[in-house]
């Protein structure tokens, strides 16, 4: 018998959402630990000798691990299940966040990040599996949308807890402060977190809403990679993160470098545009999923709500191409990068959910990791590639976005080509 059976306890009414919290309170402390670097740049290129390009490479130590890890820890996700895989990878991330703060020259800040990489790439595939598990799939993305605006949420902490503690302790300090955030997090999530099936106060009405469009209950261990592998539907998705997440990478570790040479904002004052880009990025993720719902209950197919709601953002975030024309003007460019950003996110809420509409949830986990895999290696390479850009044309942002702005429509042509309709396929 269950846990839920032997000892019934009283139920919490929408506890699916509370479980979205957690995914959400999640993402935030592992962007928080991913995006102090941003911020804290300017500080630690002057006080270690760094040049762009030694920037781009430290990034590119994360972006590796990241691509190594990410198809892997999806696969341990399956194997291990979402409650032990999500808090074993956010004990590695923690720890690696504060391993920052003994590093002294380039090469070992990339040691960090690698190993902050190697952690923080199971953070989408188990939450991924962990929607796929509490919600139907009409309330996917929204979920999806919900726990993905911790990105943006992240970034502004980030904004804040960094030029304060460096500020007043110094910034190895920051790494420090948030690393030992993950641990909180931990705790509540080993506490909280269990199946639906296994869990005391989930109530009998919810557990069939949200069984209510899927396929029967399937074990925890996962598909053969080999299987994901032969399906077009893999590949499309694969081949669209590869295009799109670089662009996310760029604005998070560029962005604020970005304002600081054409604005010249010093870290006390990039707090304020940054935190507004990130709130409206939020906001694009969540109405990004709450869209694609809406098309559903409207009496839509997946396929056809779920691509037009990306057709959407990628056509929004073609705004990024005039920042060129923003050249002095602080609040055109900030406005242009919350449209961008905020495209970029809605269109994210749904190309994540692709991989719950498309395959089982004894798959879900290991096909994000493949998806994961693809944007990780888009990353790693733009990384290097826009450091050593920058440093040849010195510091020539224009061109960089007008590219970036425009590979939403080709990935979602490919996308299109290669799962012309997003139904549950078997593997």
């Amino acid at each position: 018998m269950t846990a839920r059976e032997t000892t019934p306890r009283r139920s919490v009414g929408n506890l699916r959402w509370y479980i979205c919290g957690l995914l959400f309170w999640a993402t935030t402390v592992c962007y928080i630990d991913r995006q102090v670097l941003g911020f804290l740049k300017p500080v630690i290129a002057r006080d270690l000798g760094w040049s762009e390009s030694d920037y781009g490479w430290v990034v590119f130590g994360f972006m590796t691990a990241y691509a190594i890890m990410t198809p892997i820890s999806g696969r341990l996700v399956d194997w291990l299940g979402t409650r032990v895989g999500y808090a074993l990878a956010a004990a590695v991330w923690g720890l690696a966040s504060i391993s920052h703060a003994l590093a002294r020259n380039a090469l070992q800040f990339s040691l960090a990040r690698f190993a902050l990489g190697v952690g923080e790439a199971a953070n989408f595939p188990a939450a991924i599996k962990a929607v796929a598990d509490w919600f139907p799939r009409r309330e996917r993305a929204l979920a999806t949308g919900i726990f993905n605006s911790g990105t943006n949420v992240g970034t502004m902490a980030g904004a804040v807890i960094a030029p304060f503690v460096a500020w007043h302790f110094g910034w190895r300090w920051t790494f420090v402060v948030t690393g030992c955030l993950d641990f909180v997090w931990i705790a509540t999530w080993w506490v909280v977190f269990r199946r639906p099936r296994e869990h005391s106060r989930l109530s009998q009405a919810e557990l069939a809403l949200i069984e209510s469009d899927r396929e029967a209950a399937s074990p925890e261990g996962g598909v053969r990679y080999a299987k994901l592998l032969g399906k077009r539907q893999t590949w499309g998705l694969v081949i669209a993160k590869f295009l799109t997440d670089p662009v996310w990478w760029f604005y998070l570790y560029w962005v604020p470098a970005y304002l600081n040479k054409e604005f010249h904002l010093d870290l006390t004052h990039l707090g304020p545009p940054v935190v507004i880009i990130y709130a409206v990025s939020g906001v694009g993720s969540i109405c990004g999923g709450w869209l694609a719902g809406a098309f559903m209950k409207r009496g839509w197919t997946v396929t056809r709500a779920r691509k037009t709601t990306m057709l959407i953002a990628a056509v929004a975030v073609l705004a990024v191409v005039f920042l060129p024309l923003a050249h002095g003007r602080l609040a055109l460019a900030v406005a242009l990068l919350c449209i961008a950003t905020a495209a970029h996110q809605g269109w994210s809420s749904n190309l994540f959910t692709v991989a719950s509409d498309v395959f089982p949830r004894a798959a879900v986990g290991s096909a994000a990791g493949l998806g994961g895999l693809g944007g990780a290696v888009g990353g790693m390479l733009i990384a290097p590639v826009v450091g050593y850009w920058l440093r040849f044309s010195h510091s020539a942002y224009g061109p960089v976005f007008v590219v970036l702005g425009f590979l939403y429509l080709v990935a979602l042509g490919i996308l299109h080509l290669l799962a012309p309709k997003l139904t549950q396929t078997q593997v």
